[in-house]
């Protein structure tokens, strides 16, 4: 019988299985062991990190396990179900424990234990695993919060491992839910889902940078100097974003490029080519952001320039003036000093002193006063000092 759950859907997963299975044929996710019950049930005080925990069949959940152990035999007991695991910073024992049992690759493992990794797509056999980088608009503080989501995605399972509060998977389940069709579709569907909604998660962080670039435009021309500070750290935010969505393009390319190879289901190619357009449109936006910061930062220099050469000019007109007083007064200290130093020479009362007992030596001084004074008044006068 064929699975249902993969209709349309094999295409994406073919030739990521080993020669011995295919997708809907009941071909293993890995080869049959005897499970040992420890290796799940051990980690039974972290089983706090698993966020949601369910067996669908046809699109309707059918089991909703208490423990990841019983996840693993109900899947093994129902075939053609699909699980859906969702983890919220799990424990690296209890990732190493499900990595066991579904097969998962160490390196991606790794990954997803160690997190802080770019956004990316890979495929480890028959598992496909992929990076997303998630992000929301913090309006208290103005800043831009980056999440970061791991996904597990295989022919009967798909596992989520989430790093941070966004995005809320919660709602992708309750959306899938409600639409059977679409989560009949398989693990591929609600990997389209995870995808589509970290796009629109996207817009309101888009819209929040906007604001923020609205708001120091009006700083730069208000001539507010703490708007430097402003511009460089949203600049950074906007790289940071730039890193969150660009590589999506690739991925999403990656997905596109096997649909007609694959003979992918229509619906499902509509639905990849939305999520493709939105986060095409996200991408050109930020790439905006970040040239207008670039020319906001260039203008904000020119305005901090010019302001700088006014004080400049207006120092330098002071200085002038200032400059010009000290001459009036160092000229009027130069004529007063020749009276002040003849007086000073005749009034040491010595005895013995040249024109002291003159009769014309009092109008004498006086002239020669009078014309030294005039004589550097003139001198002064005519160097324009003052």
């Amino acid at each position: 019988m064929p699975d249902r759950r993969l209709r349309g859907l094999r295409p994406l997963m073919r030739g990521r299985f080993p020669s011995g299975g295919r997708p809907g044929d009941g071909a293993p996710i890995a080869p049959e062991r005897s499970m040992d019950p420890r290796a799940l049930q051990a980690d039974a005080s972290v089983e706090h990190s698993v966020i949601d925990n369910a067996i669908y069949l046809d699109g309707r959940r059918i089991e909703t396990p208490a423990t990841l152990a019983e996840t693993v035999e109900h899947l093994r007991r129902k075939s053609g179900s699909m699980a859906w695991i969702g983890l919220y910073r799990p424990a690296e024992s209890q990732l190493e424990a499900l990595a066991e049992e579904f097969g998962l690759h160490e390196l991606a493992v790794e990954d997803a234990i160690v997190a802080h990794q770019r956004p990316k797509l890979e495929r480890y056999g028959d598992i496909l695993f992929v990076v997303l980088r998630a992000a929301r608009y913090l309006d208290e503080s103005e800043q831009v919060d980056f999440g970061e989501l791991h996904i597990f995605v295989g022919r009967d399972f798909i596992l989520t491992v989430r790093h941070s509060e966004a995005p809320d998977l919660g709602a992708v389940r309750h959306r899938m839910e409600a639409d059977p069709e679409l989560l009949s579709r398989g693990t591929e569907a609600v990997l389209y889902a995870i995808l589509d909604a970290v796009v629109d998660g996207y817009a309101p962080v888009v819209a929040g940078l906007q604001n923020d670039i609205d708001e120091i435009e009006t700083q730069v021309f208000g001539g507010d100097p703490k708007v430097s500070r402003r511009i460089y750290e949203l600049s950074g935010e906007v790289i940071e974003f730039q890193r969150a969505t660009r590589p999506l393009l690739e991925m999403l390319k990656g997905l596109s490029a096997g649909f007609e190879k694959y003979g992918t289901d229509e619906e499902l190619q509509r639905y990849l080519r939305d999520v493709a357009d939105h986060a095409t449109t996200v991408v050109e936006r930020v790439d905006g952001f970040r040239q207008m910061l670039q020319d906001i930062l260039t203008v904000n220099a020119t305005l901090v320039s010019q302001a700088q050469n006014e004080e400049m000019k207006g120092l330098t007109v002071a200085s002038f003036a200032q400059n010009e007083e000290v001459k009036k007064i160092s000229s009027w200290a130069a004529i007063l000093f020749a009276p002040t130093l003849i007086g000073t020479v005749y009034g040491m009362n010595f005895h013995h002193m040249p024109e002291l007992h003159w009769v014309f030596g009092y109008p004498f001084a006086l002239a020669l006063m009078l014309c030294v004074s005039f004589t550097l008044y003139f001198i002064f006068k005519r160097r324009g000092w003052l």
